[in-house]
């Protein structure tokens, strides 16, 4: 074992375009830009898009869960819930096993929403792998998993 210090490449020599995080970065930002329009035409900003396609497919997650799973820092996520919920489109309940928690239901209007919002999110994904045949997207949507388990913070 060597005491010398580790030596990484300097950002300069690998270049933008093999810097992982940014080559993430842009996609994403490209993918939520397709949306955007589509978004504010429904009503919805991409908080409350995330929670809405969160809550279409786990059901009746903690707040702190959904933030996570949403990928929104939790006052944001906070005004979107206090959006969507006076829009009607999700339910609050407390939780049963603590008393300080609050679990979150989508309602009938807000799969509603959610139904009309996810052939765009779906048409916006296509896009992305374009011209990717399925067994390398299969390869890349492993490797993101294992990325995503590499740093995680929660057991989810």
């Amino acid at each position: 074992m060597s005491d010398a210090p580790e030596t990484l490449p300097r950002l300069g020599e690998i270049g933008l375009e093999g810097f992982a995080p940014y080559l993430m970065n842009r996609i994403m930002g490209r993918y939520n830009s397709a949306l955007r329009d589509d978004l504010a035409a429904m009503g919805l900003s991409t908080p409350k898009a995330r929670a809405l396609a969160v809550l279409a497919v786990i059901e009746a997650p903690l707040i702190r869960e959904l933030a996570v799973y949403a990928v929104t820092d939790p006052s944001t996520l906070s005004r979107a819930l206090d959006q969507l919920d006076a829009e009607g489109m999700i339910r609050r309940e407390g939780c049963a096993t603590d008393s300080r928690a609050t679990r979150l239901h989508l309602t009938p209007a807000g799969r509603a929403a959610f139904e009309r919002l996810w052939p765009k999110m779906a048409r916006a994904e296509a896009a992305l792998f374009r011209a990717i045949p399925d067994e390398e997207r299969r390869a890349f949507l492993a490797t993101l998993q294992t990325m995503l388990r590499n740093i995680r913070k929660h057991d989810f």
